[in-house]
């Protein structure tokens, strides 16, 4: 099962799916080998230890709430002077747990669990200190969030959105440069250089409105290669192994679109 979105892709995944371009549309290779276009689905698999939809949402729903716990701790027992630490070296610790997961060949569960944990914590702690200076504003973020999400996922089941070709590389490339980006800007706060790329509130530049838009933007657009990936890989048989792939996937772009919506909303909070 491959994806676009490089979350998703590991070096396994090229077994499962392989999406080449072709006249017309994409070429799949399902788990036989057997290459079919859109005309022609494959029938389902009944073999045991093959990908489900309800494997896939059972265990997002389980990192959900293991991240949800997670961050339930830091933001009711962690005291005010250690929020920032938390959040800031959860981010970190975050960043290179999604990167050892997602270059691993196969999927490693209890790596997973261990992003959902830090996550967690990393989310409770930047939650609070929104909340401390924004007050109503996590609930807002987390509606938000719920909502464009379920957008995104009417918009690929009955509008046919999808992020594919040249498309898909541009968005690939850009998500590449923004957590570069994201990466450069935090070590420049430590220097004591502040380019305005993750600053919050009213006062907030251009640059920043510009970064949190961009990643809301590219936040929808994993989302619909998350989906895709999940629907072929659960139609050409991928292994049960990879739901926790997918489910990993869903995780980081929920995330990833939940904080982008927080500092949007507090653009326009005093």
């Amino acid at each position: 099962m491959r994806s676009n979105n490089p979350v998703l892709t590991g070096r396994n995944a090229v077994t499962y799916y392989n999406p080449n371009q072709q006249q017309g549309g994409y070429a799949q290779t399902d788990s036989y080998g057997y290459q079919n276009g859109y005309g022609y689905t494959p029938q389902p698999q009944q073999a045991a230890g093959r990908m489900t939809i309800d494997d896939v949402i059972t265990k997002t729903a389980i990192l959900m709430l293991t991240m949800v716990a997670a961050a339930g701790v830091s933001w009711m027992l962690a005291p005010v002077s250690m929020l920032y630490p938390i959040a800031i070296v959860g981010s970190l610790v975050a960043f290179v747990t999604v990167l050892i997961v997602s270059m691993r060949q196969k999927v490693s569960v209890p790596a997973v669990f261990a992003y959902a944990i830090v996550e967690g914590l990393m989310l409770g702690a930047w939650s609070k200190i929104f909340e401390y200076m924004y007050p109503g504003i996590v609930l807002q973020a987390v509606i938000g969030t719920i909502i464009s999400a379920f957008v995104v996922l009417a918009a690929y089941h009955f509008l046919g959105a999808r992020v594919r070709g040249r498309l898909a590389q541009i968005v690939v490339a850009s998500i590449i440069a923004y957590a570069v980006m994201s990466l450069l800007n935090l070590i420049l706060l430590f220097a004591g250089v502040n380019l305005g790329w993750a600053s919050i509130g009213a006062s907030a530049g251009p640059l920043a409105w510009i970064s949190a838009a961009l990643g809301v933007v590219l936040a929808a657009a994993s989302l619909l290669m998350d989906f895709e990936v999940i629907e072929v890989g659960v139609r050409n048989g991928a292994p049960e192994s990879e739901s926790w792939r997918s489910s990993f996937g869903l995780l980081v772009t929920m995330v990833w679109l939940y904080t982008n919506l927080l500092r949007i909303l507090s653009f326009f909070r005093n």
